[in-house]
């Protein structure tokens, strides 16, 4: 059986502030404080490979964690952030232009073939979650830490319920209820000899290590 460890990066710029910051947002000083926090966690399980993000927040969180446990590190877009209209980047949160692409896709998130610009709609995301699932599986560790972000890790969990006939109304039931804290920890499990359902949660979002 193979056990997957998910976990969101910590808390990162963009988080914490008041911009779209895009693919550069590092990590706050609590977002460094929390990585340390998951990091005294998961050096006492049984890792045997990080797969990180390419994001620097996610990256800089899987670095911390490395510190800890001394394993391997390799990057992936399949683990990614979802990927927002390219016309909210370096805008503030709340200036007219991105706003009203943030309201467009939240608002056309069930019409799966919807596109404001540039980004990812959910036929695209369905099918990264989908690939991204396939990878793990075809891992030959048994045990494997993921660094990734909350909107895809959301993506993660409606598929694995629903399965490859997951609706992006169903989707979004999933995305609006699944609550997800900077570095959560999140576990999955995958047994392939279950061919009707091989993959199963074991822990969703356990965020004891924080503080606050």
């Amino acid at each position: 059986m193979k056990t997957v460890y998910f976990v969101r990066h910590g808390e990162s710029e963009m988080n914490a502030g008041n911009v779209w910051v895009g693919r550069g947002t590092k990590l706050t000083k609590k977002g460094t404080e929390q990585a340390g926090f998951v990091a005294s966690r998961c050096e006492k399980l049984p890792i045997e490979v990080i797969i990180s993000s390419t994001l620097l927040r996610a990256e800089q969180t899987a670095k911390i964690v490395n510190e800890k446990i001394k394993s391997k590190i390799e990057y992936s877009d399949l683990f990614i952030e979802r990927k927002w209209p390219s016309e909210q980047i370096n805008l503030p949160k709340d200036h007219p232009k991105a706003e009203e692409a943030k309201k467009a896709v939240w608002d056309n998130f069930s019409n799966p073939e919807f596109r404001y610009s540039d980004e990812e709609n959910f036929n695209d995301l369905k099918e990264r979650t989908r690939k991204a699932l396939s990878f793990l599986e075809g891992r030959p560790e048994e045990n494997i830490l993921v660094v990734t972000h909350g909107f895809v890790l959301r993506m993660i969990v409606a598929y694995v319920v629903m399965g490859n006939e997951l609706s992006a109304s169903e989707c979004e039931q999933f995305v609006y209820k699944f609550h997800t804290k900077n570095t959560g920890l999140t576990v999955m499990c995958y047994e392939k000899t279950i061919k009707r359902t091989p993959w199963s949660f074991l822990v969703w979002n356990d965020y004891a290590h924080l503080t606050e």
